[in-house]
This record gives C-alpha cells, sequence and structure tokens, in this order.
C-alpha cells in the first residue's frame, strides 16, 4: 500500500468506532475482523430475496432519516442505498449535488451541520477527495453516522461486502479460492476494497492482472499476486472480477486505446475458458461491454453480474441496520 494510502486507511479505520470500538461509521473495510465482516454479510443473506419474491422489510429504521450526498456520478449504489433505507423505514434525502450550495461554494462542513440541524443522522457520502469521509466523521455530532458509498480511488467498502456476499453464495469455502481482478487496478476502489474484504475472509490466492500502466505501486496490493499476461492469470481461477478502465481519473496522456485493450486484457469467451469450469464471472458496473468485458460473457451462464446488483440493496440493508443498533446500543450505556 503507498504511503497515502496507508495513512488514509489507518486514519479511516480509527474514526470509524466508537469508544466501546463498535462501528460507528462504515468509511473502509481495514481494520474490520473476519467476525464483524461475516455478521455483516450473514445480515445481508436474512435480508436477500429470490426474484419474484416481494423484498424484505423491517422498521430498524424507523424515526431516521438518510442522507444521499453524492459527489460524483452512480446509479447502482445511489439507488440501493435509497431502497434499502426506504425498506428499513427511514425517511430519504438525495441531494441533487449540481445544484446544492456546494456549488456556490460552501463548504462540505456547512453542507452536512445544515443537514445535521434538519436532524438527517446517516450521511450516505461519495466524493472523488480522498480522505473526506473520514475528515466528516470527525466533526459530525455524536447521534450522526458517515457511510462512505465511494471515495476516490482508495475504498468502497459495500461493494467490497456485496462481491465478498456474491462470491460466498456460490463458493462458500474462502479458504480453497483462487480469484482474480483484472482491469484498471491503479485507479480502483472497489478493487481495493475488495481485497481487503477477500484477505480477512481468507481468500486462498489473489491476482491481479493488468497493463503496466494500470497496475499499482509497489508496495500496494501487497496480498495479491500481480500479473501482466491476462492469460496466465486467469488460468485455474474460481473467480474473474473484471473493472472498467476509469477515464475521469486519468490524464489525456494516459488515456487506453478501447481495441486495443480489449485484444490484450478483455475477458472473453475463449479466455475464460482457461478458469476452472465453475468460475463465476463478476463486475461493479458500470460496464464498458467490448472492452474490459464481452458482451456473451457479461450475459453468459456465469456471470453473476446481476446478482452482485440484487446482493448490493441486501447488503446496504444490512449496513444500515448494524450502525443503527450500534448507535442505540451506545446512547443506551449514556
Amino acid at each position: 500500500m503507498s504511503n497515502e494510502a496507508q495513512t488514509n486507511s489507518d486514519t479511516s479505520a480509527t474514526v470509524q468506532r466508537d469508544s466501546a470500538g463498535r462501528l460507528r461509521h462504515l468509511i473502509t473495510l481495514e481494520g474490520l475482523s473476519r467476525e464483524e465482516l461475516t455478521a455483516l454479510l450473514d445480515l445481508a443473506q436474512f435480508y436477500v430475496r429470490s426474484p419474484g419474491e416481494l423484498p424484505a422489510r423491517d422498521q430498524t429504521l424507523t424515526g431516521h432519516t438518510v442522507a444521499n450526498l453524492f459527489f460524483e456520478p452512480s446509479t447502482r449504489t445511489r439507488v440501493s442505498f435509497e431502497l434499502a433505507a426506504h425498506r428499513l423505514g427511514a425517511d430519504v434525502v438525495n441531494l441533487d449535488m449540481q445544484t446544492s450550495s456546494r456549488v456556490k461554494g460552501e463548504t462540505v462542513l456547512d453542507t452536512i451541520y445544515t443537514l445535521q440541524a434538519m436532524h438527517a443522522d446517516i450521511l450516505i457520502m461519495r466524493d472523488a477527495e480522498p480522505g473526506l469521509p473520514a475528515y466528516v466523521a470527525g466533526f459530525v455530532a455524536p447521534n450522526v453516522c458517515i457511510l462512505n458509498a465511494g471515495e476516490a480511488h482508495l475504498s468502497h467498502p459495500t461493494q467490497g461486502l456485496l462481491d465478498a456476499l456474491t462470491i460466498r453464495q456460490h463458493k462458500p469455502d474462502f479458504s480453497q479460492l483462487k480469484v482474480l481482478i483484472a482491469g484498471d487496478i491503479t485507479h480502483s476502489r472497489v478493487a481495493r476494497s475488495d481485497l481487503q474484504a477477500l484477505t480477512t475472509l481468507g481468500a486462498g490466492e489473489i491476482r491481479i492482472a493488468a497493463p503496466d500502466d494500470l497496475m499499482p505501486r509497489p508496495g500496494e496490493f501487497a496480498n495479491a499476486r500481480r500479473f501482466s499476461n491476462i492469460d496466465e492469470a486467469i488460468a485455474g481461477v474460481d473467480v474473474v472480477m473484471a473493472l472498467r478502465i476509469q477515464r475521469e481519473r486519468m490524464s489525456s496522456a494516459h488515456i487506453v486505446d478501447e481495441a486495443s485493450y480489449h485484444r490484450a486484457f478483455g475477458i472473453t469467451a475463449e479466455r475464460l475458458r482457461k478458469a476452472n469450469p465453475d468460475a463465476i464471472v463478476m463486475h461493479p458496473g458500470p460496464m464498458n461491454r467490448d472492452v474490459e468485458i464481452a458482451s456473451d460473457v457479461a450475459d453468459g451462464p456465469q456471470s453473476v453480474i446481476q446478482q452482485q446488483v440484487t446482493n448490493g440493496v441486501a447488503v446496504r440493508m444490512a449496513v444500515l441496520a448494524t450502525i443503527a443498533r450500534n448507535v442505540q446500543a451506545r446512547r443506551q450505556l449514556t
């Protein structure tokens, strides 16, 4: 891990717990124990429903107000947090950050203080600035919780959880797993949170594959085997996670040619045959079809991409419910 990433990770892991060691915020998966991760996954599985069934609901968040503050574009994460909060009985506010007072020059903290004054007590944040969720968590009122919905290139904890849940549903013995994460690793907060979750849950082998200019710096992903050849990396794996090229985080000098990338690194049906026959294919979305993943693979029988989306709502319900219960437990002791 780079010095910048390590500093941010250490700060986030510390600030997200209350004085009793309970999770008050969820900013990173770094520092969570296997027992904590497993408890979140077990609760998420409780909330999972099969296609065609009515969604799970309860009133855990009755009386709470959840505010979605997405300073970067999002579809899956924002909508799934909104649905999760509604299904737990919360009031939900979605801020259009393109027309918010932040555009007019208001600071993030002033935006937070305004929401606090309106009794919003669970704030879900996505932002391109590293360290912002942990920074904000240090200033909020004691009853307010911060949930990280995507922080720069560093962290996306609920995506890491939903990916772990999806894998567990198909491959419950993590110790036997060989997992490949392939694509734009250097800019991927998903890859970092997935690595944290998989490492804590005891995954047998984690591989990362990327062109040299999309491979993270030395010191990062220390628990993963590095490959510059996708055909070697995919051989014999149980899970294939494809990542999109994140042009929005690249300078114009480093923009990748899509056709060349697909030839060299795209997950195609031919390449997938090198993995184990029962390997599953994943993608956090949004997909660039026929760039990092071929359409026939994304829609094929080994794909669990739509299951990831379904699991996203269940995981975010589990996180919201857990955080709310921890806050209630703290109130009862004070």
